[in-house]
């Protein structure tokens, strides 16, 4: 008699079909296998899931009966050559999906790579067997010699003997240059010595720092352990290549798989059997949040899988997001992290350290001014001694805006409440929201007037004014000031990103200009200025975590200066800014997080904010503003009534910061609780109603909607 099994296949939340689908086989499958099954028309990937589900196969037996139009199907293929999932990781996809508020079938399969949902089993088999040959055609080409390891200080030995004495989770708050990664290093070396099969996992925030920090895990481990045993995982990978680390990652050490699995956030979700390690650096940076599908935060996932499967999980940071620093205070005072101090840069004890902050009052400046003359004769003096100097402003092309001085017209995308931003080099006007690209206009589109100026600066024009300012500057061999700028737009072709990253690092750009792609992680020796254009915008905005993401994000450019131990004594930042007595500001000149911290922590407790509560954001889009609140206010309305209402507060429905993009009009409504539990246990049961309110007929434009859990952004 055929075996009835539940199946996990990819169905969005929003068509209704449940977490899981039944099917039939001749034999009895193991939890965690990967079967090939029959939705709709066409063939998918699935993945077997758990006996305790007995009450949802039980149904679907009843169902099966004879006579009965609702037919079971049966499992087309099993793809035998992968072993199956672990119950860890199964255990991972059901509490993403719960706690998310996705769908099980959606959260367990967008986690494998798309090659592998899309083989079949006689593919598949071809794919292991080309990959199994490779693996034996590669000989050793000399014998294995580790490379040394770099000898430690005092506070790095002290946070790795923390790290083995107790079970975390850990928070690494270290110093920009403190030597983070070398702990990191250190740490997975011991766990390796002490277990041969064992795993680790190591995620990094940017996909363009995982090239130089997989480069020095292979230096590290390949001579010890193979090629083969640091395999990266990112979105900018090809999906043969994300099949293959996958794989090896799944195939483990023992069957001569990947040790090290290093990537962004989609990592969190690899299949590792023997993971027991889990390292997220700049665990504070955004990134680690998604965007798409289920919003989920790899971070937090990562803290909860190495609970889940008893691996010792490290977050490192040189300014922690406030929900961290508040988890690691005294565990008397309820705090669950264990935190290490590294407070040293790497040379400090030769007389080096953090670089010194000079904030500089624009208001004190002549109008108009976009770099002060003291700014200008201390990058001047730097470029003199051989040394490199980076300006820094987190806005790129070369003016936000293109505004007519005859009627007030400005750039406005037709598609989106946002503007088009001006780019000089090809003379566009580019909206960074929808993709809508034009030429500029010879005149005003309104008026005809011919005098169209920009307003406001990206860095295309910072790149340009410092080109034009250093003319006449020399470098020690003689040569001109060379300007380098490196952004979304000047790295926009594959290859172009790491080709200039050289350039920096051979000291053939004097002076670098760009975004917070250069802001954080990379480790540049010559760069010894570090200078912050015009970073006010972030003090006043109405998202209440903005003023933590901009305290980071100085921090990090800060971070980049002096990292060499013959360059930190004189190493600078400077920051132009129109309130240099901000308390943020005399934080940073302190290099004083943990001031910064507590009174962040202090304004968000008086206010009821995260930490101190929980939030989640339904958000809608539609035709019409009127229609995306009305879904949002008539299912706000019908929730008053579930239990457990009472216990959390729903504010009004209102647009979001950008209502429009693409023509499609976006709303928002927060949804507030003191307690995590009410609220998971109210967002559960309003589910149901979310999806009764989208099918009513007043609501037939809405698009779409979708929830989000723990919000970085409102």
């Amino acid at each position: 008699m055929p075996t009835l099994h539940c199946i996990a296949v990819q169905t969005p939340a929003h068509s209704r079909l449940g977490s899981l689908l039944t099917y039939k086989s001749e034999s009895a499958l193991t939890p965690g296998s990967l079967v090939r099954v029959p939705l709709g028309k066409r063939e998918t990937l699935g993945v077997v899931w758990g006996e305790e589900q007995q009450g949802v196969a039980q149904e679907a037996e009843q169902k099966a009966l004879p006579g009965n139009p609702a037919a079971i199907r049966e499992v087309a293929s099993v793809l035998s050559a992968v072993a199956p999932l672990s119950d860890a990781w199964r255990q991972l996809m059901a509490f993403t999906a719960s706690y998310y508020q996705r769908s099980l079938g959606e959260v367990a399969l967008a986690a494998l790579p798309p090659q592998l949902r899309e083989l079949s089993v006689e593919q598949l088999a071809r794919r292991l067997k080309r990959r199994a040959a490779l693996s034996s055609d590669v000989a050793p080409s000399g014998p294995i010699i580790a490379t040394e390891s770099i000898a430690l200080s005092a506070e790095q030995m002290g946070a790795l003997a923390d790290i083995e004495a107790q079970d975390g989770p850990f928070l690494l708050f270290g110093a920009t240059g403190s030597g983070k990664t070398e702990v990191f290093l250190h740490a997975v070396q011991a766990l390796f010595e002490r277990d041969p099969h064992a795993q680790a996992l190591v995620m990094v925030p940017e996909i363009n720092l995982t090239p130089q920090l997989e480069a020095r895990f292979t230096e590290r481990f390949a001579p010890l352990y193979g090629a083969d045993a640091v395999v990266a995982l990112h979105s900018g990978m090809t999906n043969p290549q994300r099949l293959t680390s996958w794989l090896s990652a799944h195939q483990g050490p023992a069957l001569g798989g990947a040790r090290i699995v290093l990537g962004t956030r989609m990592a969190v979700f690899a299949s590792m059997p023997r993971l027991r390690l889990i390292v997220v650096d700049e665990e504070h940076d955004p990134s680690y949040k998604s965007g798409d599908g289920a919003r989920y935060s790899a971070r937090d996932l990562a803290v909860y899988r190495g609970r889940l499967e008893g691996a010792k999980v490290i977050l490192g940071s040189a300014t922690p997001s406030l929900e961290s620093w508040h988890h690691s205070r005294p565990a008397a005072l309820g705090g669950r992290y264990v935190r290490l101090n590294m407070p040293s840069r790497i040379g400090a004890q030769a007389g080096g350290g953090l670089p010194a902050v000079r904030l500089v009052n624009m208001a004190l400046q002549p109008p108009r001014t976009v770099f002060s003359a003291p700014l200008l004769d201390a990058i001047t003096q730097r470029i003199a001694r051989g040394e490199q100097a980076m300006v820094f402003l987190n806005r790129r092309g070369y003016a936000p805006v293109l505004h007519c001085t005859a009627c007030g017209w400005k750039s406005e995308c037709p598609h989106c409440s946002a503007h088009r931003v001006f780019h000089k080099i090809d003379r566009t006007l580019r909206c960074h929201h929808c993709g809508l690209t034009e030429r500029v206009p010879r005149a005003c589109p309104d008026c005809g007037n011919v005098d169209i100026t920009p307003v406001g600066r990206g860095t295309e024009q910072i790149e340009e004014q410092l080109t034009a300012l250093f003319a006449e500057v020399q470098r020690p061999d003689g040569g001109p000031v060379r300007v380098a700028r490196i952004d979304a737009d000047s790295t926009r072709l594959k290859g172009e990103l790491g080709r200039q990253l050289a350039e920096v690092h051979a000291g053939e750009v004097d002076l670098l200009v760009g975004t917070q792609m250069i802001a954080k992680g990379h480790d540049f020796r010559r760069i010894t200025l570090v200078a912050a254009i015009n970073p006010d915008g972030a003090l006043f905005s109405s998202d209440f975590r903005a003023p933590e993401r901009l305290f980071s994000l100085l921090m990090q450019a800060a971070g980049r200066a002096g990292r060499a131990a013959s360059h930190s004594a004189s190493s600078e930042m400077w920051i132009q800014t129109g309130f240099p007595t901000h308390a943020m500001f005399q934080a940073l000149k302190k290099h004083d997080y943990p001031a910064f911290a507590t009174q962040e922590l202090e304004e968000r407790e008086r206010a009821g904010m995260p930490p101190y509560s929980y939030q989640a954001l339904v958000r809608a889009e539609a035709r019409s503003q009127e229609v995306a609140q009305s879904f949002l206010t008539t299912a706000s309305a019908a929730a008053q009534a579930l239990e457990g209402a009472a216990q959390v507060v729903r504010y009004p429905a209102v647009p979001m910061t950008i209502q429009r993009i693409a023509n499609i009009e976006r709303a928002q409504m927060l949804i507030e609780s003191t307690s995590r539990v009410a609220l998971q246990r109210f967002m559960n049961a309003w589910h149901g109603v979310l999806h009764a309110t989208r099918n009513q007929p007043e609501h037939k434009a809405l698009v779409r909607w979708a929830v989000d859990v723990d919000p970085l952004a409102i």
